[in-house]
């Protein structure tokens, strides 16, 4: 027998994976995965040169192999390209921001005992900016943001690194910079959530109205960090990053959102949160006690358990929804979502809660006959947020072509839709989703 998926350490065959879930992984067990991770630690790629041999080397690797080992070992070529040219744009910048202070050095006392170029110095930090930019998505609820705000980071970080006083701490030391970055950001931006008001002439539900964050935006699942990438992956969890939770913190005073992420998603005890945010122990004591209760009060009673059984049934869901839509049955669509399901679309106004008011809105707009029939559907699956998504395709009436419309983060309980968060498209490249789609499947 031929086999074509083999462990990436040990070179045995990997274990069949009918009827499981989740990321397809590249090794056969938790210690190779970990084996891996150390030899990369190990591996001289904590430079810019030590990248570029990387490349070269991965690239001498590369022969005709089977297929999904051959498709990992591009990918892993592509990665570490990807990654080079990363740092290459943060040199570029940390470079200009040397020359536009009038900063001839290249390192203070106490960094390192060899000076740390500013390609270097990007090597290192790059390594965090994946989990760097979940952080900050977390603390802003916004993918573009978050994107802004790693790149700010690690210009501050270029600007203090006479603060860094040795590899064991880079990360926590990102973490501290990237932290009160989101917080300047915050104070700069004022944002507050606000609820949602009733539009003349649509019918929004008899419940109250939800609560409006104009810029929420989803966050798509390939960009988190891997397993094999960062073993510790409780800064990534499902559950705080699905878009209740991050709908709920953003409630929080920007200093108690602060607080609540760093010591109970990221696991920093009292005194280095403290340190980080320059704040007295009690203090932080104190605004984690203010920071559980609200967010509690604003996260569902009921949240779904993440198990292969669960996901299964929420991928079923997910298929019969998307196929209702393309048939343009609005009876099968209703009879996936929850009684008491509400529909937002930030940053739009528009807003519904429970299934008839849902249907009210579509029926129009799915019914051929209708004046207002906005066209025909076609969807891809997507992963947002640790959740299970849809992009929306649609053919409006007389054109060939269907164009990218909407992403929807959909919440599953049990065999219903709760929740329907409808984004608008222009994120789709970042979910690897083309703009449109063929007439012709």
């Amino acid at each position: 027998m031929v086999v074509d998926a083999v462990c990436r350490s040990c070179g045995k065959a990997l274990p069949d994976r009918a009827g499981r879930t989740g990321r397809t992984s590249v090794y056969c067990s938790a210690a190779c995965r970990q084996k891996a991770y150390r030899d990369r630690r190990a591996a001289p790629t904590d430079t810019v040169r030590g990248l570029i041999e990387e490349v070269g080397r991965q690239v001498e690797a590369l022969v005709p192999q089977p297929p999904s080992v051959f498709y990992s070992g591009v990918s892993e070529l592509a990665s570490s390209v990807g990654r080079l040219r990363r740092v290459a744009r943060v040199a570029r910048d940390t470079a200009k921001e040397g020359r536009a202070a009038g900063d001839d050095s290249v390192t203070g006392d106490g960094v390192t005992q060899v000076p740390l170029s500013e390609g270097d110095f990007a090597a290192l930090v790059e390594s965090c900016r994946r989990e760097l930019r979940v952080h900050c998505y977390r603390m802003s609820g916004s993918y573009d943001d978050a994107e802004d705000l790693v790149q700010e980071t690690f210009l501050r970080a270029w600007r203090a690194r006479d603060g860094y006083a040795g590899r064991a701490s880079l990360r926590t030391w990102l973490y501290r910079i990237a932290t009160n970055t989101c917080l300047d950001f915050q104070r700069r931006t004022a944002r507050r959530p606000q609820r949602y008001e009733p539009l003349p002439g649509m019918n929004h539900g008899g419940a109250e109205p939800p609560a409006r964050v104009t810029w929420l935006q989803p966050y798509p699942d390939e960009d988190l960090p891997s397993p094999e990438d960062q073993p510790d992956t409780a800064a990534v969890s499902r559950e705080t990053l699905e878009l209740v939770f991050l709908a709920a913190i953003q409630h929080l005073p920007p200093r108690q959102r602060a607080v609540l992420v760093l010591r109970d998603v990221l696991g920093l005890s009292a005194a280095e949160t403290a340190e980080a945010l320059e704040m007295t122990v009690a203090s932080v004591n104190s605004a984690l006690q203010r920071a559980r209760p609200t967010l509690r009060d604003r996260l569902p009673h009921r949240r779904a358990e993440w198990t292969a059984e669960a996901d299964a049934r929420e991928r079923e869901v997910l298929r019969r929804y998307m196929a209702a839509a393309e048939r343009l049955d609005l009876t099968e669509v209703a009879s996936l979502l929850s009684e008491d399901i509400t529909l937002t679309m930030p940053p739009n106004p528009f807003w519904f809660v429970g299934r008839e008011a849902i249907t009210d809105f579509l029926r129009p707009s799915l019914d051929p006959a209708s004046p207002m029939f906005f066209g025909h559907w076609r969807h891809l699956p997507a992963r947002a947020n640790g959740q299970l998504a849809a992009g929306g395709y649609v053919r409006r009436p007389g054109t060939a072509v269907y164009r990218a419309q909407v992403l929807d983060v959909l919440r599953i309980e049990g065999d219903r839709i709760v929740e329907i968060t409808s984004f608008e498209p222009h994120l789709f490249p970042a979910f690897g989703l083309p703009p449109r789609l063929p007439a012709d499947r």
